[in-house]
This record gives structure tokens, sequence and C-alpha cells, in this order.
């Protein structure tokens, strides 16, 4: 009778002896693998990683740059192009897919070695195949050539402007852009030039920039017409067209997502320091609202400020005398 109260205890305990067949405690570690193996599997379908944080891991969103010709840049500076000039052939003008403006290759002759150097410009309005190139610090005043700003007088109109002392070219390289020098330092190592933007931007007199305006001008106004032609415009570059608002998405897909109306539902501001998904909107705002001000206000610089003084000094018109009154 021990025995079998025993038995029945034993199968009470286990609380899983429901079937005939079973086998002491392994089915108690089946059933323990068969639960956690469900839980993973729920926890897998759990949760989504939204488009903002899988972009900033590359993988699919790199744009395709097998067909690209080479970098636009100018020669490394070296003391021939410093203290004298070069002179390059231009061989021919060739399109770079993902780039607006077209690009000259220009052959030159190496100055310390027996061979050839093949460098890609961006091509300045009126450059042709064939055209001879001259780049240095004495290097004439003509479309195409490259010369240090402190060679350049004031009111040219140049493109591919360099920010720094030998970067190969930084501002005013989009097809039809250019920049325009405006004025120098007293000391003269400072050169001062206004940027397509319409912002002005002191460099050192040292940067090289090609003299004449960036070719394929006019890009932009042929109309777009279809959605087609703006998908490939994009697709060249991997950016993302059509982009979804993110206020019309899911909450699994975006921070700005869901709710009965299309709404933020929270503040658009975010840390800097916050994980991926939850960092879009204004990040690490300084402030936020409407500028106070008109355009002026906003653009208004010392150099402005100096020519205004100036102006109102060399204008002032003097007060008028009082006249006496006669007792």
């Amino acid at each position: 009778l021990l025995v079998f109260l025993s038995f029945f205890f034993f199968q009470a305990e286990d609380g899983i002896r429901d079937q005939p067949r079973s086998r002491g405690l392994g089915d108690v570690y089946k059933r323990q693998v068969s639960t956690q193996s469900t839980w993973d599997s729920i926890n897998l379908r759990m949760g989504k990683v939204v488009k903002c944080q899988r972009k900033g891991k590359g993988s699919i969103f790199k744009a395709y740059t097998i067909g690209r010709v080479a970098p636009a840049k100018f020669r490394n500076l070296d003391f021939a192009e410093r203290e004298g000039y070069l002179r390059g052939v231009v061989k021919e003008i060739v399109h770079d897919p993902g780039r607006g403006a077209p690009l000259a290759q220009v052959i030159f002759r190496d100055p310390y070695h027996f061979k050839h150097r093949t460098e890609y410009f961006v091509a300045a309005e009126g450059m042709y195949s064939g055209q001879y190139v001259y780049v240095g610090k004495k290097a004439t005043l003509s479309i195409g050539n490259v010369l240090p700003l402190s060679a350049v007088p004031d009111g040219t109109v140049v493109c591919n402007v360099e920010g720094e002392l030998n970067d190969k070219g930084q501002f005013a390289r989009a097809s039809g852009t250019s920049a325009v020098v405006i004025g120098r330092s007293e000391e003269g190592d400072k050169v001062r030039i206004r940027l397509p933007s319409g912002d002005r931007k002191t460099v050192p007199a040292e940067c090289r920039a090609m003299i004449g305006v960036v070719a394929g001008g006019g890009r932009i106004d042929k109309p777009i017409l279809k959605a087609g032609v703006q998908w490939h415009k994009f697709h060249a570059k991997r950016h993302c067209f059509p982009r979804v608002r993110p206020v019309a998405m899911n909450p699994v897909d975006h921070r700005f997502g869901g709710g009965n109306h299309q709404h933020l539902g929270r503040p658009a501001t975010i840390s800097r320091m916050a994980p991926a998904g939850r960092k879009v909107g204004k990040i690490a705002a300084r402030r936020t609202g409407l500028v106070r001000g008109g355009k002026d206000a906003k653009h208004f610089d010392m150099q402005d400020l100096k020519q205004t003084f100036y102006f109102h000094q060399s204008h002032q018109i003097a007060p008028k005398k009082k006249k006496k009154k006669k007792k």
C-alpha cells in the first residue's frame, strides 16, 4: 500500500504524467526546451530595426560607385607650382556618373621623373579637348588655368576654390556655380570670397582656384515631368525617393508614427547621445522656433558693418546751425 501511494504522489509532484506513455523526468526537460524555443521565436518576431538605424550601417544603402571616373581635385602642390607654372593639355572632357559637372582629363609632364601624370579637374565653361592649361603662381589669367588667390585680382570669377592650403578644391564645384573674389586683408595673407550661396568666407591667400564658371550650367532648368526621372536622379547617389513622411508611418517604423491623427505626439528635439532608433527630428537643437529678423540681419558680418560705417562717415551731413533770434 505504501509503494502504491508513493507512486501516485510522485505523479502529482511531476505534474506531467497526463499520458500513459510518460517516462519519468525526461519529459520535464523536453517541455522546458520546447517552451524556451517558443519564447525565442516570439522575441524574434517582436520589434523591428527602423530604417534610420539600418542606413547608418550602410549595406544596401550605399551608392553605386563602380562606374565613377575619378575624384575631381587639383595637383598635389609642389615647388614648381608654388614658384613658377606647369603646362598641361586637356585630353578629353568626360562625364562622371553621379556628378552634374563634367570632368576634364588633363595630362601633365612630371617635373621630377620621366613620366606623365593624369589629373581630373572639374571642367570650367569653355574648356575643350586639346586646350593648354597652366597651373601655378605665374600662370596667366585665362579660363581653365589654376592660380593661387594671391595672384587673382578682385572681382575675378573663380570655381573649385580651396578652403585650406592643398586640400585640392572644396567650394563652388557643382555645375554652373562660381565664386567671386571680393577683397583681401591689408597684410595680404587672407582673401575674402563670395560663395554661390551668397555667404562670404575668408580663406588663406595661398589657396588655389580655377578661373571661370563650372560647366554644365542650366542642368536644373529642364523640368522633371515624371517621378521615374526623379527616381533615377536620386538613385545615382543612393538618395531616398520617394520619401515617406514620418508621421504617416506606423509606430513600429518611426518614432513619430502612429496615432489617430498625423501628429508628432512628442517633442521633435532629441539628445545627441540618443540611440540610433530615437535619434530623429531636431538633433541637439540649440534653439527652435521662428528666426526673428530679416535675411539681411542674419547674414550681416563684420566686413559689411565696417563698409556701412565708413560709408556713413564719408556721407555724413553736417547739422544745420540754428539762427540766433534778434532781440
